[in-house]
């Protein structure tokens, strides 16, 4: 047995889990379940039972569902694969020296997926303003920051936090030595329409 009848016999085995993936990429797209119902041909309770893990759709079915929503089953198994992603960030993984500025960044969250978080550490002042279209957390896991949202001024302290809505604009600076933030984002819709490891 070859590569590929090991694969075909392993999927015949599990059946395919792509649930999440359909639903993000048909939300993306802005269709109804019964549109997709009607550009695929397969039933609506059926595509029901996919997005919410209860049914397997088989390879054939799956290629009908990704034609309705402009995709392809592959990019639709990739998005799942990326969806189940369990990975592990050890302190000091990949953080990334900002050249000129004696501040590292740190991705706390790998590849493509809808939450972002980021670690800053260092000497940080961007001196740029953010307005970023989904909400934000800053936490404050060492030293001092202060951040200015909307014309109002905060000082955060380790363990201070500070929600932010879409559509705030803000601009934050470390204000102590050895200052470390976390920010944890929404990040703009992540779909089935390109590699879903980044």
């Amino acid at each position: 047995m070859d590569a590929k009848d090991a694969k075909d016999a392993k999927e015949r085995k599990e059946p395919l889990r792509v649930g999440p993936a359909v639903r993000r990429r048909r939300r993306a797209l802005g269709l109804t379940l019964a549109a997709v119902s009607a550009r695929s041909g397969v039933s609506v309770p059926f595509l029901s039972q996919v997005e919410n893990e209860r049914a397997r759709p088989s390879m054939r079915s799956l290629q009908r569902v990704a034609d309705a929503l402009d995709t392809t089953a592959g990019l639709l198994l990739a998005a799942s694969d990326a969806a189940r992603t369990v990975d592990l960030v050890r302190a000091g993984d990949d953080a990334r020296p900002q050249p000129g500025t004696g501040s590292r960044i740190r991705s706390l969250v790998r590849g493509q997926h809808q939450l972002h978080a980021l670690e800053f550490s260092g000497e940080q002042d961007t001196g740029r303003e953010y307005k970023h279209r989904n909400d934000e957390l800053l936490y404050v896991a060492d030293g001092a920051v202060e951040v200015e949202a909307e014309g109002r001024a905060y000082r955060l302290g380790r363990g201070d936090s500070l929600f932010l809505s879409g559509g705030v604009r803000h601009r934050w600076r470390a204000t102590a030595p050895d200052t470390r933030i976390l920010v944890v984002a929404v990040a703009e819709h992540v779909d089935a329409s390109g590699d879903p490891r980044g």
